[in-house]
């Protein structure tokens, strides 16, 4: 299943290897081979976009392709019109890559702790994960993780954003094989996930830009499936944004219940490690239930389920921990997306202190 349907994940990984590789080139870096491949890795990606009108005017273009490359232009074309997000090249290109991911993220945390390993790149700041296009390079990183002591997952991407750093059109996000056939839904809420980015980012924090882009992917899919949505469309979205929800009902419970047991100084270190089992045995469990049940056999989430340990359950709260704040920002702000982008940005300026005690207010 991709990890985007379950949190909502974007990896900043390609404007940080572009700015970073040209520091290290012209000053020298300790991580020249980790930044020579992501920014080798990028343009690589966009060397393979080409414009939009150019494959529907390609004889040789499967007509599904058509189809959803002209249903991607008019989501495009809504983002700008209705949600207020950039006007320019982002999303006007299509590559495909051949593979089933843009990039591979290594996301790790320790034994007893959801606090996610974080790593520092130039313009995007500190992360919570390492990201690689060479699936062998980030598996070869989880693996040397866990001789550290750390649980590490790899995840795989569809898409990432350049914040709209980098200049000309050659430069700007293309639409991408990963996601472009995804449920008409999900593919609105990705894109509009991703141009979100674009409007705001406050530097080194990842839980606000992220939960940000994940409120206005929601607001944003809500309003184009109840405008220009199919019934068939709108029935598919809800099915799936029902398992969604329960997914992260049952994820999200289970990262409160473990947070409580790695912060008991009552409990020793062995004590918590039986309390993460059996906490860990119930989640999958619950699955399990789920599955047998209302999700009729569904298997889109078997493998993170199978998987689900501190990394995975630690970079959930990211995508969704301040989602609620930014939604009643934006009804706070009669629900005008300019007005709700404006004052987005002047917290995103502030200190991080500052910033989440006015969100939280």
């Amino acid at each position: 299943m991709k990890r985007w349907l379950l949190m909502g994940l974007a990896s900043l990984v390609g404007i940080a290897a572009v700015a970073a590789g040209a520091v290290c080139l012209t000053s020298g870096c300790s991580s020249l081979g980790y930044y020579a491949q992501a920014a080798g890795g990028h343009v690589s990606l966009l060397n393979k976009a080409r414009p939009v009108p150019e494959w529907l005017a390609d004889e040789t273009t499967a007509a599904p392709l058509k189809e959803r490359l002209a249903l991607s232009q008019r989501m495009r074309d809504f983002a700008v019109s209705e949600l207020k997000l950039p006007d320019n090249a982002s999303y006007r290109r299509y590559a495909d890559l051949g593979r089933n991911a843009a990039v591979y993220n290594v996301v790790a945390a320790p034994e007893l702790s959801l606090t996610l390993k974080t790593w520092c790149f130039p313009v995007v700041g500190c992360v919570g994960y390492r990201g690689y296009y060479d699936k062998a390079d980030a598996d070869a990183l989880a693996a040397e993780l866990r001789t550290q002591g750390y649980e590490a997952v790899v995840q795989s991407i569809p898409a990432y954003s350049t914040l709209g750093k980098l200049p000309g059109d050659y430069f700007a996000d293309p639409l991408l094989n990963t996601f472009l056939r995804w449920a008409e839904g999900d593919l609105a809420h990705l894109m509009f996930h991703e141009l979100a980015h674009q409007i705001a980012y406050a530097k080194g924090d990842t839980m606000f830009n992220e939960s940000f882009a994940t409120a206005v992917e929601r607001i944003g899919g809500r309003l184009w499936l109840e405008r220009h949505a199919s019934p068939q469309a709108m029935q598919e979205s809800a099915t799936l944004d029902v398992r969604r929800q329960e997914f992260r009902r049952l994820a999200l419970s289970a990262r409160a219940d473990l947070e409580a047991i790695y912060t008991n100084s009552t409990l020793t270190d062995e004590a918590k490690r039986r309390a993460k089992a059996d906490r860990l045995a119930r989640l999958r469990a619950d699955h399990a239930a789920l599955k047998a049940g209302p999700w009729n056999g569904y298997t889109g989430y078997d493998n993170w389920f199978a998987t689900a340990n501190n990394a995975s359950l630690g970079v959930m709260a990211a995508y969704n921990e301040l989602v609620p704040q930014f939604e009643q920002l934006y009804e706070r702000e009669g629900r005008d997306f300019e007005r709700f982008y404006a004052e987005v940005k002047r917290l995103a300026a502030l200190p991080m202190a500052e910033r989440r005690a006015t969100l939280a207010r």
